[in-house]
C-alpha cells in the first residue's frame, strides 16, 4: 500500500509563487478577476468558470457557515487561474485542509476504471464489443451472453447499484481487500437486469464492479494493483491511492468526510469515515488531491496514459446522457458518456470529466475544457452538497 507523499513544496511548485493569506486563502499573485466573456490568452472563459473566479466572498461566507470545506484548483494553460483551501480535514484532531489534503473522489474514480480498461483494449485484450461472459465466469446466462464492455462503460447494461440499504451491513463488515473483493463479486453476480441491454439509461454502480474484475482478470493483477502500477504511477500521481477505513483514520492528510447524521431531515455534520466500505471500488471511493488531478489531466491529454487514438476513442462522445429541460432563460445542456468520463456542452462551451458526489461526506467534481485550456479541480469533504467547480456536470 502505498503512503501519500506529495510535499506543500511540491504543490506550491506547480502552482506557481503564491502566498496563503487569512481565511485559508491560497491566492496566487497577479492574477485579475474575470468577468463572463472576459478571454485569457484570446480564448474565451466559459461562463461558470468565469463566474467561479469571483467567488471568493462567498466561499470564505459558506466556509464560515460550516457549509464547505474543501480544495478548489483553476489552471488555465498550465498556469494558476485561481487556488483555494477552506475547513477542517480532521475537526476532531483540529487539522486544517491545506493545498496536499488527500480526498475522496467518489465516482471519479470511474474515469481511471474506464482509462484501465482503454490499455487493455489498447493491447488487445479486451474489445469493447465483446460480452461480458468472455472475461468472467458466473453471471446469469441473460447477463453473460448479452451485457458488453460499451454497455458496462456507457451505463447501457441494464445493472444498477449494490450500494443499497440492505447491503449496508455486508459492505461495512469487509477488513480487507481480499475480504471486499469476494464480497463484491458475491454481490454484483447476484445483481439482476433491469432492461434489455443496449436498450436504454440507467447510472449503473454495479457496471463499473464488474469492470474492477475484468480488469484483475484479463491483466492478472487485483484491480488496485493494476490502477497503481498503470494509472497512478505514469500520471505522477503520487498521492492518490485505495486506503482502508484505518488508513484514513490514522492519517493527518487524509480527509474526513463529514454529511448530515440524517441527510433527509439535515441537522449537525458527523464523521461518516466508518460508514464506507473498506476499500474504495472500480465504481468508487479512490483517493486523490487536487494536484494529482491535475496531473492525471494532463498524463491523459499528453497520451502518456493511452496512445493518442485510443486517448481518443476513451474521450469522445458515445451516448446521450438524459438530462432536464434547463429553466426559462438557462442554457440548454448536452450530455454524453464517453468510455467513463462525460462530455458536456453548455452555453457553447465543451468540458469533459465526472463528479463525485456522495451521500457519505464526499462531494468532488473535475472536468477540463479542451478548446479553452482550463482544468477545473473542487474536492470537497462536506456532502452530499455538490462542489460548485463546473456547473451541471452531472
Amino acid at each position: 500500500m502505498n503512503t501519500p507523499r506529495t510535499s506543500r513544496r511540491t504543490m506550491l511548485g506547480m502552482l506557481g509563487a503564491g502566498t496563503v493569506a487569512a481565511g485559508g486563502l491560497l491566492a496566487t499573485a497577479g492574477i485579475p478577476s474575470a468577468q463572463a466573456g472576459d478571454t485569457a490568452s484570446g480564448k474565451p472563459v466559459p461562463s461558470d468558470l468565469a463566474a467561479r473566479r469571483r467567488a471568493g466572498p462567498a466561499d470564505r461566507t459558506l466556509a464560515a457557515a460550516y457549509s464547505y470545506s474543501g480544495n478548489y484548483l483553476l489552471l488555465h494553460d498550465g498556469h494558476p487561474v485561481l487556488a483555494r483551501s477552506y475547513g477542517m480535514a480532521d475537526t476532531s484532531r483540529s487539522l486544517p485542509i491545506t493545498p496536499d489534503t488527500v480526498f475522496g473522489l467518489g465516482s471519479i474514480t470511474k474515469v481511471f476504471t474506464g482509462m484501465a480498461i482503454g490499455q487493455l483494449v489498447q493491447q488487445s485484450k479486451i474489445g469493447y464489443h465483446e460480452k461480458l461472459g468472455g472475461y468472467l465466469d458466473g453471471f446469469a446466462a441473460e447477463i453473460a451472453d448479452n451485457v458488453t464492455i460499451h454497455h458496462l462503460l456507457t451505463h447501457t447494461s441494464g445493472l444498477g447499484d449494490i450500494y443499497t440499504e440492505a447491503n449496508q451491513p455486508i459492505m461495512k463488515s469487509w477488513t480487507s481487500e481480499a475480504q471486499e473483493s469476494d464480497g463484491l463479486l458475491a454481490l454484483v453476480r447476484a445483481a439482476p437486469l433491469n432492461f434489455t441491454p443496449g436498450s436504454a439509461y440507467l447510472y449503473s454502480n454495479v457496471g463499473f464492479i464488474v469492470l474492477q474484475f475484468v480488469v484483475a482478470a484479463v491483466s492478472g493483477q487485483t484491480y488496485y494493483d493494476y490502477v497503481r502500477q498503470h494509472v497512478f504511477r505514469p500520471a505522477g500521481m503520487a498521492s492518490s491511492d485505495f486506503y482502508t477505513r484505518d488508513q484514513c483514520r490514522d492519517s493527518r492528510r487524509i480527509a474526513h468526510p463529514y454529511a448530515a447524521q440524517d441527510p433527509r431531515s439535515g441537522g449537525p455534520r458527523v464523521d461518516r469515515l466508518k460508514d464506507g466500505i473498506s476499500m474504495g471500488t472500480g465504481a468508487g471511493d479512490a483517493y486523490s488531491t487536487v494536484a494529482d488531478m491535475v496531473a492525471f489531466v494532463g498524463a491523459l491529454n499528453g497520451a502518456k496514459l493511452l496512445d493518442a487514438q485510443h486517448t481518443w476513442l476513451a474521450t469522445t462522445s458515445k451516448y446521450p446522457v438524459p438530462v432536464p429541460v434547463p429553466p426559462a432563460g438557462k442554457p440548454a445542456l448536452y450530455q454524453y458518456h464517453c468510455y467513463a468520463p462525460l462530455a458536456t456542452m453548455v452555453d457553447g462551451h465543451w468540458f469533459i470529466g465526472h463528479s463525485g458526489g456522495s451521500s457519505n461526506g464526499w462531494s468532488a467534481v473535475f472536468a477540463w475544457y479542451p478548446d479553452e485550456g482550463y482544468v477545473s479541480v473542487d474536492l470537497c469533504n462536506y456532502g452530499p452538497d455538490e462542489p460548485r467547480a463546473v456547473a451541471q456536470i452531472g
